[in-house]
């Protein structure tokens, strides 16, 4: 039997001896390879981290002490330490998440993956102990050096430094890598204390020789070790740590299980706010991810772990891939544009854009409030910036969105990538909000394209708005088969008509096309005549959607974003405030935390296929339609 399987939960692995732990350290490892590589999920990141979990849960106690996961990516050793060694469904329907779950294990805290809330739980979670008086209970955080790019990470610790009485041992996994190398000021200051580690050799050396010298050995070396602190701030500015109040330990190979265990143990019986620095390799021990300067296998879809060639090849074009060609077409167009990521270069389609104009393009780190902030500062300099982010990250800048854009009135294109449900991410990864914070922002205009070229347009239409901002928003994975449109009224696509007088207008939003013009097909088969619509911009509502609305019973919308505040309720208000009386049903995904699942699988539940929107709309015609016949709104 492996030693794996021996390990139920963190007492059967304190019950190892320090020399099984390497073996353990491997066998970790190859379930890891061979299971990811299976699955999918995110590889690179767990197998830089098996060491340090494995002395974390040597020295701390959990759940009785609380580990908390910044991002929570990485947590997969974690997981196998924990009891959960079944990674055949993996981020799958009914699976393990791919992220900490409360619902799996009482020793998982935070299930909200977005960067850099680590601390600020940490910081609660240890408050919470000291006033109601739990001493033996210790808060751990883990974060990376890419979430320490976050400012909200800073904020809890200027807080966590206030009470140099309250223990919280906060763990950087320093890698140098989010998902790419990390980048910024940060960074370097990081960078610099890795070389420290010859300034503490020619310490310890030192006070050897000297403390075996009489008489004068002793004082000297006190001499030396007092001014320690400026050595250090010459050869390394740890002082950003140090002067914040907060006891520094490192850097240690993250990778050598019995020094993390000795830093830990220190960390743990100092009494107060302690950062351990630890250095990882972020792939460790995978050779095809090591070599892998994109991102080190930060996530990998299934694949043959020899080859590292996918299982099914994707035969489409994806979303990303379209949007990211046709910003360095307008590029070469348009010398104003330039590119803002946040420490996600490549995943949402920025690369080639950075390979060909280098100067243009700038990765803030995770760090989505600044990077908006700084786009306002682009704009008002006389560029056009292009802030590409996931669409649940969007919610973290919603203030610089609505008061430092929109308010100035600001050209400046936000692309929302992965928009909608995407799945096997889990909740905190659905892009289901976008389309509805961003309905309540001044001015601000939406699109969401149905087709690869209709994506290519709305950018090219986007980007030649300098007077506000304007939001272009697609889904995960590919773009499918192009759909035409029959005509264009004002600013809305006519995709079909199944009849000479419809009754029920099918508003169809961005991507859902699709799905609306296989439902309008088997509502004919009902007897039911439709049009189906693109809105092609969500935001503002177009007037020519109203007349159209009026020109039929019932209005039926169908969007990828959750029902309330949604696209459907923005049309609605359109018609109130134009005396449309019409009947309008919205569809879309209903208001609570999905459960990882496809993106097919979830779609389906939620009734957003052509089958789903059919049968939902023919209950509603049903019931607002009893009087079959001619359409009073055609009269006159």
């Amino acid at each position: 039997m492996s030693l794996l399987n021996t390990v139920k939960g963190p007492a059967d692995l304190r019950a190892l001896a320090q020399g099984e732990l390497p073996v353990l350290a491997e066998e970790i490892r190859d379930f890891l390879i061979d299971a990811v590589t299976r699955t999918g999920g995110h590889l690179g990141p767990n197998l830089g981290v098996v060491e340090l979990t494995i002395a974390l849960h040597r020295v701390f106690d959990s759940p009785h002490d609380r580990i908390l996961w910044d991002t929570g990516h990485q947590a997969y050793v974690h997981k196998l330490l924990t009891g959960r060694q079944d990674f055949t469904r993996l981020r799958a329907k009914d699976g393990l998440s791919g992220y900490p779950s409360r619902a799996e294990s009482e020793h998982d805290v935070i299930e909200n993956s977005h960067a850099s809330t680590a601390l600020g739980y940490a910081d609660g979670l240890a408050k919470a102990h000291q006033l109601l008086g739990r001493p033996d209970r210790h808060t751990v955080a883990v974060i990376g050096d890419g979430a320490l790019t976050g400012g909200l990470a800073w904020e809890a610790l200027n807080n966590i430094a206030e009470a140099t009485d309250r223990p919280l041992v906060i763990v950087v996994n320093d890698n140098e890598r989010s998902y790419a190398r990390t980048v910024g000021g940060l960074a370097h200051h990081l960078s610099t204390l890795r070389t420290t580690q010859g300034y503490e050799r020619f310490l310890a050396l030192g006070k050897g020789a000297l403390q075996r010298t009489p008489l004068v050995g002793q004082p000297i070396f006190d001499a030396l070790h007092g001014a320690k602190k400026g050595f250090k701030d010459a050869f390394a500015p740890q002082g950003l740590f140090e002067d914040l109040g907060l006891k520094y330990l490192g850097p240690i190979d993250g990778h050598d299980i019995g020094a993390v265990e000795q830093a830990l143990r220190q960390a743990r019986n100092f009494g107060g706010p302690v950062i351990v620095h630890c250095l990882t390799v972020k792939g460790r021990g995978y050779r095809p991810a090591e070599q892998d300067e994109a991102d080190r296998f930060h996530a990998v879809n299934a694949m043959d772990p020899y080859t590292c060639l996918p299982v099914s090849p994707s035969a489409g074009v994806s979303w990303t891939s379209v949007f990211g060609s046709e910003l360095v077409a307008l590029g070469a167009e348009r010398p104003e544009l330039v590119a803002i990521t946040a420490a996600m270069l490549q995943p949402v389609g920025l690369a080639k854009f950075a390979e060909e104009y280098p100067e243009r393009t700038f990765d803030v780190g995770i760090a989505e409030q600044h990077a908006v902030a700084s786009a306002a500062g682009l704009a008002t300099g006389g560029l056009h910036p292009v802030v590409a982010v996931y669409a649940t990250f969007l919610n973290r800048a919603f203030d610089q969105v609505l008061m430092d854009v929109a308010l100035h009135r600001l050209g400046v294109t936000f692309v929302l990538d992965r928009a909608g449900v995407t799945g096997n991410d889990g909740a905190s990864h659905n892009g289901m909000w976008d389309m509805s914070i961003l309905q309540v922002v001044p001015g601000l205009r939406l699109a969401a394209p149905r087709d690869a070229a209709q994506l290519r347009a709305q950018l090219r239409e986007a980007v030649e708005v300098s007077d506000a901002p304007t939001v272009l928003r697609f889904p995960k994975g590919e773009t499918g088969p192009a759909v035409p449109a029959l005509e264009r009224i004002g600013g809305v696509d006519v995709l079909q008509r199944t009849g000479p007088a419809p009754e029920i207008l099918l508003v169809a939003v961005g991507a859902l096309a699709p799905a609306c013009l296989d439902a309008a097909a088997l509502l004919l088969a009902e007897g039911f005549t439709t049009t189906v619509v693109d809105p092609r911009w969500v935001k503002p509502v177009d007037p020519a959607l109203v007349a159209l609305a009026a020109d039929h019973r019932l209005v039926v919308t169908v969007e990828d974003n959750g029902r309330v505040g949604g696209v459907g309720s923005a049309i609605a208000q359109a018609m109130r405030d134009a005396d449309v009386d019409v009947p309008l049903r919205d569809l879309g995904i209903p208001q609570e935390f999905l459960q990882h699942a496809s993106r097919g699988e979830i779609m389906e539940e939620i009734g957003l296929t052509g089958t789903g929107v059919a049968a939902q709309t023919a209950v509603f015609a049903k019931q607002l339609l009893p009087i079959r016949g001619a359409n009073p709104h055609h009269a006159g």
